[in-house]
């Protein structure tokens, strides 16, 4: 297998959101993105992650004794800063992606930021790196 950096498969462009960021907000966001998780960002700084999982503890039960109107407006209040984990794993763009593969494994963690020095230059994600594989191997076995 090639050793390819995190930085040739990593997506530059990650979307995020800001502490403040309503709970239902990044809950539209994920759908709206079809992604799994979000870097929450403040004055260019990474300060936290949530993930779809996060979002999903965060919501009150079917058992709850507040009604639809009370739930909705508990959810449009409450943000991300609430829940948010504040000790990410992140991977710098010059690391092997096998480093990220095994990282994410050991952690049982889905994505990682990647960070060059503070600043945060991308995501890599378990998508990113079957994708890899799927190339590597389309090009070495026929028929895969």
């Amino acid at each position: 297998m090639t050793n390819y950096l995190v930085l040739e498969w990593m997506n530059p462009h990650p979307i995020t959101v800001s502490p403040k960021t309503t709970l239902s907000d990044a809950h539209r966001i994920m759908a709206e993105r079809n992604i799994r998780r979000l870097p929450v960002v403040e004055d260019n700084k990474l300060v936290g992650i949530v993930t779809s999982g996060d979002l999903r503890q965060a919501a009150p039960t079917i058992a709850t004794s507040l009604s639809l109107f009370e739930l909705n407006t508990l959810l449009n209040k409450a943000t991300v800063d609430k829940i948010m984990k504040r000790e990410v794993i992140t991977i710098a763009p010059k690391s092997l992606i096998r480093e990220a593969a095994r990282v994410m494994l050991f952690k049982k963690i889905s994505g990682l930021p990647v960070m060059d020095g503070d600043k945060l230059v991308g995501i890599i994600t378990e998508s990113d790196i079957f994708r890899m594989l799927v190339r590597e191997m389309n090009g070495k076995t026929e028929g895969f």
